[in-house]
């Protein structure tokens, strides 16, 4: 028997093993259709875990190598804050069941309880497990306060930051979600958000905002006189690899999103959200060939982040052609917001607010304008926007003031500007210089490009 006909004929076994679980949905879920359903989400959770090992490259890679290490710790504090958390009480804020004051709020007791039927083709019509929904699900509650971690980058106090992970990840994050993605009153609305464009990243983005904020400027980032310094990343490659994990890892969040493994529309997700991708990043090349004859890598990285948030909210239900307008625009968005931030002195070292929040807001909008389901509406969507804005921002605020009169916020000026490495965790990332034991200090040149102690003095 040659090459072919052995291909043909795995080809037909498959097809005979397969048959029984393709079954009309009048039939119900078939075990083998709830297994294939099952694997797809459990590989999806994985692609999404995945997500965290990019947020860490890109803010480390963007930032300066003198806080590298203090970046990795937030990152690996946050996922292993968020899953524990999750699984104490965050799963059942999000999904409570049934609200105790009128769609607002609901909570469905501590820890995890699957029920009789919770690991059988009767729980989520077949789409996956209990077990494999609180994964996939605590997945995406770690990524709200990732987005912020970018955002106060270099100079927030680390045991602070730890602090607002846990209450923003805990309730924050699962009390908003509710509203949609738990049958909250924002669902019963009409309000549509696939994957999370606001949910996830306009919550986390505004979280970001507020942290910003708060915090200040970075030593030496913007003078006296109103003039901005760069104060450039410390590998560019890291940041590169952080983005293409990103957009692998995003395969798993919007196409997991689908909640099966349903070929047809998992498969059109997957294509739209690639698309728009790529559009973001030709969109950000294009935008800011109008700002600097010199093409900006991070701008480009950035761009595709853009195009991903941009299409999460709607990924499912957009033409190819609609996922490349989307994910232009968004590409043009964040060139214009990272600018604008700049001006208005709020210093986000890896652009986390442009990219999540901003351009989470445009995809959510673009919903109401593209979507191929004639009854999503552009004002329904604009009063989810503008809910979760006034929430998260209420709830942001109170939670990073409240650190700051009880903890403080920012780490001393001496330790910011020798890097935080060495001020919060005794270490460094990277063996270059000659250590002096107990009294060993950062080189100058590993403060960044800038004469950091002088413009201490000068701020």
């Amino acid at each position: 028997m040659n090459r072919r006909s052995l291909l043909l004929t795995g080809a037909l076994a498959a097809g005979a093993l397969l048959a029984p679980a393709v079954a009309s949905a009048d039939e119900g879920v078939t075990a083998g259709t709830f297994v294939a359903n099952n694997v797809w989400m459990m590989l999806a959770a994985g692609l999404v875990f995945i997500m965290h090992l990019g947020f860490a490259m890109v803010e480390t890679g963007l930032t300066r190598a003198k806080n590298t290490t203090n970046i990795l710790f937030k990152n690996t504090f946050i996922v292993c804050a968020g899953l524990i958390t999750y699984y104490l009480m965050g799963f059942n804020l999000m999904y409570p069941g049934d609200f105790s004051l009128g769609s607002f709020f609901g909570f469905a007791g501590f820890g995890l309880d699957p029920g009789a039927e919770g690991n059988t083709p009767a729980y989520a019509d077949g789409g996956y497990t209990y077990w494999t929904d609180f994964l996939f699900q605590a997945m995406f509650a770690a990524t709200a306060a990732t987005i912020v971690s970018g955002a106060v980058a270099e100079r927030i106090k680390l045991k602070s930051f730890m602090v607002f992970t846990v209450l923003f990840v805990t309730f924050v994050y699962t009390i908003a979600g509710s509203w949609k993605w738990g049958g909250g009153w924002l669902d019963a609305m009409g309000f549509y958000d696939f994957a999370g464009s606001t949910l996830v990243h306009s919550v986390g983005g505004w979280g970001a905002l507020i942290g910003a904020m708060l915090l200040g400027p970075r030593i030496g980032k913007y003078s006296k006189d109103g003039r901005m310094t760069p104060i450039p990343g410390s590998n560019m490659p890291s940041a590169t690899v952080g983005v293409f994990l990103l957009w692998l890892g995003w395969f798993g969040f919007n196409g997991g999103s689908v909640l099966s493994a349903d070929p047809e529309l998992t498969s059109l997700v997957l294509v739209t959200t690639c698309l728009a991708a790529a559009a973001g990043g030709l969109g950000a090349m294009l935008t800011y060939s109008f700002v600097s004859s010199k093409p900006d890598l991070s701008m480009a990285l950035n761009g595709i982040l853009a195009g991903l948030v941009g299409i999460t909210a709607g990924a499912d239900v957009m033409t190819p052609f609609t996922a490349i307008i989307i994910g232009l625009v968004a590409g043009g968005i964040v060139v214009g917001s990272v600018i604008a931030f700049d001006k208005i002195k709020i210093d986000d070292p890896v652009g986390a607010i442009s990219v999540h929040l901003t351009c989470g807001i445009w995809g959510t909008l673009a919903v109401g304008i593209f979507s191929t389901n004639p009854e999503h509406s552009f004002v329904t969507q604009l009063i989810g926007v503008l809910a979760y804005a006034a929430f998260t921002l209420i709830c942001a605020s109170a939670i990073f003031l409240t650190i700051k009169a009880v903890m403080g916020l920012r780490v001393e000026a001496e330790e910011e500007v020798d890097g935080l490495d060495y001020g919060e965790h005794g270490m460094h990332a990277y063996d270059l210089h000659v250590s002096g034991g107990s009294d060993y200090q950062p080189a100058a040149a590993n403060a960044g490009s800038v004469p950091m102690r002088e413009l201490a003095t000068e701020s």
